[in-house]
């Protein structure tokens, strides 16, 4: 399709083709970096029952898809680790909608000479 598309803007433009040739080149191995992941192996024997559960990337030592980074700590303590920390942000959350002074003083005050008029507003001169 590109090698298509390239040899009509060739013709558009008056050349001979050149740069079709070269676009479905190198869009075809892509500059010879070939694929991103390397080739595909096809497997031609049965795949191992939980195949799907390690992560194989060619390197030597292949790496679990699910990380058990601390297998040490039980759900409950998970669970309260979590509950913890969401309640301190709804806290901290709580906290600056109750703070929030911009919602108590939607404008800014304002300010008049001669000790804000107080004493041509009625009060002790």
């Amino acid at each position: 399709m590109a090698g298509r598309l390239s040899s009509v803007g060739s013709r558009i433009l008056g050349g001979n083709g050149v740069v079709a040739r070269s676009a479905s080149g190198s869009l075809l191995t892509r500059s010879g970096l070939g694929l991103p992941v390397g080739k595909h192996i096809v497997p031609d024997k049965p795949v191992p029952t939980h195949d799907e559960l390690v992560w194989d990337n060619g390197t030597p030592f292949p790496e679990p898809c699910i990380d058990r980074l601390a297998p040490h700590i039980g759900k409950y303590e998970a669970l309260a680790w979590l509950c913890g920390g969401l309640g301190f942000f709804a806290s901290l959350g709580l906290l600056a909608v109750w703070n929030d002074k911009a919602s108590k003083i939607p404008f800014a005050p304002k300010v008049y000479p001669y000790d804000n008029l107080r004493a041509e507003l009625g009060g002790e001169p």
